[in-house]
């Protein structure tokens, strides 16, 4: 993999120049990664964190702004109201409008191994897995008044997105399946009946079909997202020990005429104009500048479902589909995660990209940073590094990301010191908004962070293997969100 030639890269004023042609939050993202950088700007309005009561039952879960409440719902080992336990693993998760002004909540299960489907087995796409999807009907401030079953048999549902036409799409972080040897956990895949490392549609009114759409590839998904100017359906890869790709998936017809996204379409990798493999992570060399902009083109995945031969190791499965764009100079990221579609642009985090901040160690697996957020505009087909984590106090691996109805990135940590919800706003400020303060739990990760439809409530997850759901509500036009 070569690195890529620092010289060429479009900062300061030239990348400046061309943001009156953007418009939208966009802009100012563009314009204030190609300035100098702004400094940690902690309280924009929200002000100081403090220990909050759970309206559940009074503990201090959360750190939380003055004058905002939360309530917990939805704990691992409870039930849904169609009888079935809740299980662990809480992930990523959108918001859908409801009756009555209620939400209808889509939230993934990242469970692994062979364990057991949750819900009924018979109805299962693979009843050896435990991974899947529940729904959950709730109100404004956490009461839930139905919830079930979506989508189960499916294995290590990380992240997805929302759809315009109504659809969750949930991705499996995984490439397991009786065709290939045991994971980076050991555990042997045997006792699996189907393969995985699919997309799965989940309408919001109903469950999933439980089909997965095999030309969207067979990789380590993480996140999804879908973009109107293009018609493509933008994916994200995070390959925890190899280089991660950017990818997108065109079906072949428009979603939004039949409501569900259509199989049989064509898988494509990100590549950079000029530069072959370019190297975004900074693991082969200096990481791209703040403020960076490039040209990119795509490179057409031609097996994006790949079968795999007896005696397949793990790793080799893992690779079979980036191996394919590699060669075409498709680029390398490290650890690709969440994603979110906005105004023709993509925002999606490399959760270990970029330089090794002082005051963190050398991470495990691919990438020596501590995250990078990056931008794809699709009309005009560029990408730009927007921010870097410049210290592990500051922003420590984003994963999940959404944003607010001020353009403010909404960023979920999974980092390794206590995590927290950050906001990234438009004129490149960060700022803390909510901490983990689950006694002896406060590293376990934010996921799937999304906001009602009214902008009333932020519901948020706790990803651990005894998960839960809060809903967080308050006065958000005093701050950056």
């Amino acid at each position: 993999m070569s690195d890529l030639d620092r010289r060429m890269f479009l900062k300061g004023a030239a990348a400046a120049a061309g943001t009156a042609l953007l418009g939208g939050p966009f802009q100012g993202f563009v314009a204030s990664a190609s300035a100098a950088p702004h400094g940690h700007g902690r309280p924009l309005g929200y002000g100081r964190l403090a220990p909050a009561p759970d309206l559940r039952d009074g503990a201090e879960r959360l750190l939380l702004p003055r004058g905002f409440r939360y309530r917990s719902f939805d704990v691992t080992g409870d039930r849904l109201t169609d009888g079935t336990v809740i299980p662990g693993r809480h992930d990523g998760m959108a918001a859908f409008r409801g009756r009555r002004g209620h939400s209808v909540l889509v939230r993934n299960h990242e469970v692994n191994g062979p364990v057991g489907a949750f819900g009924e087995p018979a109805e299962a796409y693979d009843p050896a897995t435990g991974g899947g999807t529940t729904t959950v009907e709730v109100d404004r401030y956490g009461n839930v008044s139905r919830s079930g079953v979506s989508l189960n048999g499916t294995q290590m549902n990380c992240s997805g997105g929302p759809m315009p036409w109504g659809s969750w799409i949930t991705c499996e972080e995984t490439v397991n399946g009786p065709d290939v040897g045991p994971d980076f956990t050991g555990q042997p895949n045997s006792g699996l009946t189907e393969r995985h490392g699919y997309i799965f549609e989940v309408p919001a009114t109903g469950e999933g079909s439980r089909t997965p759409v095999r030309h969207a590839g067979r990789f380590a998904h993480e996140a999804a997202a879908w973009d109107h100017h293009s018609r493509a359906l933008y994916l994200t890869e995070d390959n925890f020990a190899f280089p991660s790709g950017f990818y997108r998936y065109r079906p072949p017809e428009n979603p939004m005429r039949r409501k569900r996204l259509a199989d049989g379409g064509r898988l494509q990798m990100l590549a950079v104009k000029g530069h072959r493999n370019a190297d975004l992570a900074g693991e082969t060399g200096p990481a791209p500048a703040v403020g960076s902009r490039f040209d990119v083109r795509w490179v057409d995945i031609d097996d994006p479902d790949p079968r795999f031969p007896s005696g397949t190791t793990n790793d080799q499965a893992l690779v079979a589909v980036s191996q394919q764009g590699l060669p075409q100079g498709a680029a390398i990221f490290a650890r690709l995660e969440g994603a979110v579609a906005d105004r023709n642009t993509i925002y999606f985090c490399s959760t270990q990209g970029g330089a090794k901040p002082d005051d963190a160690p050398e991470p495990a697996g691919f990438g020596h940073g501590r995250g990078q957020i990056w931008a794809y505009h699709s009309p005009r087909q560029t990408l730009h590094l927007l921010y870097e984590s410049p210290s592990r106090e500051v922003l420590d691996l984003p994963d999940n990301i959404t944003t607010s109805r001020t353009g403010t990135l909404v960023l979920c940590e999974d980092g390794d010191q206590g995590n927290f919800l950050r906001g990234l706003t438009t004129d490149g400020r960060i700022f803390d908004f909510a901490k983990n303060n689950i006694a002896g739990r406060t590293d376990d990760e934010f996921a799937g962070a999304t906001f009602s439809p009214d902008h009333h409530t932020l519901y948020v997850n706790i990803q651990a293997s005894t998960g839960m759901t809060f809903a967080i509500w308050g006065p958000w036009g005093r701050g950056g969100f």
